[in-house]
């Protein structure tokens, strides 16, 4: 049966947070931004195995408690100049503790409000696809398009639109060979490449708690999520 793993790329600087450390060392909630969502991962009953992508000269990881997450739990100081790089050189690098069939669970690091029902939703609904698919949300905001100038030159239409997040659940085989083979310049997340094979990864209805926080005030909203889940 194939088996679940999951990868969390944790190599940038969250320049957008405005910190002198990496975002995924800001305190959250009394802890890491980054601890929240390994915690969350380690915990779930199906994922044997969590890897965490790291920067090649990252020294706080170390200084952390992970005694939580027991055996479960790995550091793979590859990571490169882009999300991309990341989790395929972490793909690589966990490479003799997957098989080809088994399922990667890619993470941000920046998403702590995941829940273990966002997992099993995940996992329940792309069954045995032999593809995979990812957590999102249908877009409910109006959509604009501007011009250079910051001016609208129309609205959009936000019919079958969707807002990406993670996990993202593929098959081994079929994501490292699509970032292998894809535009690293077009992908923006692991579906991204995926479909540039012409695959069409599924859909699953996400949460919205399920956000990134990328600026100062997201983590504000954060601590009053994870806080009245107590």
């Amino acid at each position: 049966m194939p088996r679940y793993v999951a990868i969390i790329p944790a190599a940038g600087s969250g320049s957008r947070m405005q910190t002198e450390m990496p975002k995924q060392y800001a305190l959250l909630a009394g802890k890491p931004l980054l601890q929240h969502a390994v915690h969350t991962l380690c915990a779930h009953a199906r994922i044997e195995q969590v890897f965490i992508v790291l920067s090649p000269d990252d020294r706080r990881f170390n200084t952390l408690d992970w005694s939580a997450c027991g055996s479960k739990l790995r550091a793979l100081y590859c990571g490169g100049e882009t999300r991309a790089a990341s989790v395929f050189n972490g793909l690589l690098a966990a490479n003799d503790a997957i098989d080809a069939a088994d399922w990667v669970l890619v993470h941000d690091a920046a998403r702590p409000c995941l829940q273990a029902t966002d997992i099993d939703r995940l996992i329940a609904e792309i069954g045995d696809s032999e593809t995979g698919g990812l957590l999102a949300v249908p877009v409910a905001d109006t959509l604009k398009r501007a011009n250079a100038g910051g001016e609208v030159l129309q609205t959009e239409t936000r019919d079958h639109l969707w807002r990406a997040q993670t996990p993202q659940m593929f098959r081994y085989r079929v994501l490292i060979e699509a970032l292998r083979r894809a535009d690293i310049a077009a992908v923006t997340d692991e579906s991204s490449a995926v479909e540039q094979t012409g695959a069409k990864p599924k859909l699953v209805a996400g949460s919205a708690g399920n956000f990134k926080v990328t600026y100062p005030e997201d983590l504000a909203l954060a601590e009053l999520i994870l806080k009245e889940r107590g």
